[in-house]
Formats: C-alpha cells, structure tokens, sequence
C-alpha cells in the first residue's frame, strides 16, 4: 500500500512538473502562403501585451501536417496553417498519434499567380499550355510521350520563344497542392486522361529535365528571382503580388488577371480556401491560445476592410465568415475518422 501511494505521489509530481514546464508561447508552423496573415496577427497578438508573440515556422501545408499530427504535449505544434484542406492520410496520421479534436478554421480566400517580372511583357495563358510547359509527359497527335517541349512558342506559336523555366513549390507544398488540382489536372486533354488510364492525378507529375526548377518554401526568395531574371515564371499567393507590384507583375490566366474581387467569387481560374488547424487538447494548457483564435477571426482582422485584406487577404463571404466565427468562438471539432 505505501508503495503505491508513493507512486502515486510521484506521478503527480511528473505531472505537475510537466505543467510547470509547459511553453508559455504558442507555436506554429505550415503554409508559407497563410505565414505573412499569421505573422501580422500574431505581432499584434502580441504588442497586446498579455502573451508573448506566437512563434510561426514556415515549413510548408504538407510538412506542417506532419509536426502538428505526430502528437499532443509542448512538443508538438499548437496550430498548423494549410493552403488547402487536410487530406485523409493527414487526418488518419493525426487519428493514430492522439491528435483527435481539431479545430478547422477557414481564413479567407487566396489566388494562386503565375509571376514574372515587370520588365518582361504581358503575357495570357491557358490551363492547357501550362500544363503541357509543366507535365512530365503530354498528349501530342494521339499519343503520350516526354515533355518535349524546351521553349514556350514550342506550345503555341503565340507565345514567346523563350526558354520554359518555371520556379515550382516542393511537394510538401499546399500550394503546389493546389496548383495540381487547379491547373495541372484541369489543363490536362481529355486524350492525354485516357491514355494516363483514366487518373487524373498522373497529369499532375512534374517533368525533371530542368524547365521546372524546385524552389524550395520561401517564397520571398521566388519573388527575388523573378525580379533577375525576366525570362522566369513561378507560382505562390496573391499576397506576394501584391507586396511586390515593383518588382513583379501576374500573367491571365484563361484571360483573367488576378484581383480581390475575381478572387473572392472564383471567376479568376487558380482562386482557393485558407485554413489553419488547432489542436484543441491545448487549449487551456498553452497560454493564449482561444485568444489568438479570436484575434485572427475578428472582423478587424480577417473581415472586409480588416487589416489582412491590407496584404492580399480575400475576405470571406458573410455565411463563411460567420460560420468560421462560430468555429473559432465555439471551439467546434472536424471529424477525422
């Protein structure tokens, strides 16, 4: 019995030493499209001066997935922001480590841009065309072959005869995520489908003979790039256009350039859902954490004329927002079985 109770007494005291040390900052990784909206408001979380600033670690939707759902304690991610929805590994992968209630909010809207310099000339392409600058093997005359294609007037005369060279995300990448479904599954011919067996997703792999160059998470750095080189595209958010109009400007897609309201109603072509996702067996245990949730989700912040919309962020229509409200205020799960 005295052993027993002195078992007792020292698991306790772990416990309450694990409280002790628990962090007293929030902590968050994921999408490097969402990074800049989390970044300003957690300065301005901060500068409230009742908690510290959260801490926030651009690794990519994909690689942000795999922190947040590896387990619940300090260790572990408070928030992962996403710039596409979890996918059903991710909610299994979260199933299986402990991470059962999870709380999806839906930030706002964003356009994925095809970028390029100022200096170079407008230019307008179709789904189809970057799909075949871009696609590991293309459907020409009826049959499936290697991307043959080394210069953009090889697709279409048309087009410049410049080198293809386009400055793609990883694949751990939400937007790289999204530009598959969005561009590269879309602009796929229904010949090439068929001949890829019917799934769509092979129209999605990227070609590795150097016209697609990885360019890793920072999209800063693409933007810099860009801005070198003239003859260079590369995709990302909205927000990085609209932070460097001086250094860099978007191409139309299907004839449609990217704008707030194209975006926010889906006429432009490449417009998407933000999200981020918490680990709602945290809250109570990291400090500030429903705070921040009702900091991000103001009307200040995330609603029409809020001061995200001031770099690039879409606002919600008024049924989205409020349900995002209620999920943030309510704490409201997502189902993940």
């Amino acid at each position: 019995m005295k052993i027993f109770k002195n078992l007792l007494l020292v698991t306790s005291m772990l416990l309450i030493a694990n409280f002790a040390q628990a962090r007293d900052q929030i902590k968050i990784v994921g999408s490097s499209t969402v990074y800049p909206y989390a970044t300003v408001v957690a300065e301005k979380f901060g500068k409230g001066g009742k908690f510290k600033t959260p801490v926030i670690e651009s690794t990519g939707t994909g690689g942000g997935m795999k922190l947040f759902c590896a387990g619940v304690g300090e260790n572990h991610p408070d928030i992962t922001n996403a710039s596409r929805a979890i996918k059903t590994a991710e909610k299994e992968l979260c199933n299986k480590n402990g991470v059962k209630d999870i709380i999806e909010i839906v930030v706002g809207n964003d356009g994925i841009v095809f970028a390029q310099s100022v200096k170079a000339q407008d230019i307008n392409f179709t789904k189809e065309q970057l799909w075949r600058a871009l696609a590991e093997k293309v459907e020409i005359d009826g049959k499936l072959v290697n991307n043959p294609y080394t210069k953009w007037s090889d697709i279409d005369s048309k087009l410049p005869a410049n080198k293809i060279e386009i400055l793609i995300a990883p694949p751990t990448s939400g937007t790289r995520d999204a530009w598959n479904s969005l561009v590269m599954e879309k602009g796929c011919t229904k010949k090439a489908i068929e001949l890829l067996g019917g799934d769509k997703g092979e129209c999605a792999k990227i070609r590795e003979d150097g016209y697609a160059i990885e360019a890793g998470e920072n999209d800063t750095l693409i933007v810099q790039k860009l801005n070198s080189n003239p003859n260079a595209f590369g995709f990302f958010g909205f927000s990085y256009l609209i932070g460097n109009k001086d250094k860099i400007k978007a191409a139309s897609i299907d004839g449609v350039q990217p704008s707030l309201a194209g975006i926010q109603d889906y006429s432009y072509p490449i417009a998407r859902p933000l999200f981020f996702y918490v680990k709602k067996a945290h809250i109570g245990v990291i400090p500030g954490i429903s705070d921040f949730l009702k900091e991000f989700t103001s009307k200040k912040s995330m609603g029409d004329g809020g001061y995200l919309s001031d770099i690039g962020l879409v606002p919600l229509s008024s049924e989205k927002y409020n349900s995002t409200r209620t999920a943030a205020t309510k704490l409201t799960t997502i189902s993940i079985n």
